[in-house]
């Protein structure tokens, strides 16, 4: 993501990223990220021509394209994907996603969407994750190279953009929903200022959380997700 913003200003096309290793790692709200060898490290970086808003749903696309990637290596229905940008695996947390971007305007100059899998190792030392890590080979799926990976990911990511392009949100918004962890049922979203308790409905076509509480729907834009 450090690499991805200080190549942003000059890239003309869209550029992945992939690091074989990494010193800094981190994921949403600046929580580390443990890296071991043999997991996939990769950043899109690309101008959307989108507001921030717009760009901000890039991550259910990149959830679409990492759950058809995996799918090639797994059995589907062995995976998930949990609100807002986390993707499971037989119940564990295979992979994650991250978005950055800047702009003063009312469109962003760039975005990344930063992306990590734990394609052959599980993390050592998370001890405290509501949904514990798992790895692509732990759940028995097949032993693939990061860069092969990313080779199917990015070629599932632009089939993404393209539906965008030609379907609309509302398209990305039903295949992500088809593929939900516990649509219907009963789920807490922790906001920082309070817990949400109620019944996953659906997501909004701003891609907020949607649950219908004890006092009717309530739409969340951002929170932590447990169930």
């Amino acid at each position: 993501m450090a690499e991805a913003a200080r190549r942003a200003p000059d890239i003309r096309q869209p550029t992945w990223i992939m690091a074989r290793t990494q010193t800094a790692a981190r994921g949403r709200r600046g929580r580390a990220w443990v890296v071991p060898p043999g997991n996939l490290n990769a950043t899109l970086v690309f101008r959307p021509d989108a507001t921030a808003q717009e760009a901000a749903k890039r991550s259910f696309l990149a959830a679409n394209a990492l759950f058809a990637a995996l799918a090639i290596y797994v059995p589907s229905e062995k995976l998930a994907l949990k609100w807002p940008n986390d993707v499971l695996l037989s119940g564990g947390k295979v992979a994650g996603i991250l978005l950055e971007s800047s702009g003063q305007g009312p469109y962003i100059d760039w975005l990344s969407i930063g992306i990590g899998v734990n394609l052959s190792h599980v993390p050592d030392g998370v001890t405290d994750a509501a949904f514990p890590p798992t790895s692509l080979k732990a759940a028995g799926g097949w032993d693939v190279d990061p860069l092969d990976f990313l080779t199917t990911l990015a070629d599932a990511y632009a089939t993404q953009e393209d539906k965008l392009r030609h379907f609309g949100f509302a398209r990305i918004r039903d295949d992500w929903l088809a593929q939900a962890a516990r649509l219907g049922e009963v789920i807490t979203a922790r906001t920082g200022r309070e817990d949400v308790t109620g019944i996953f409905d659906s997501i909004d076509q701003d891609g907020n959380l949607v649950l219908i509480t004890g006092t009717g729907p309530r739409a969340i834009a951002a929170a932590d997700v447990f169930f």
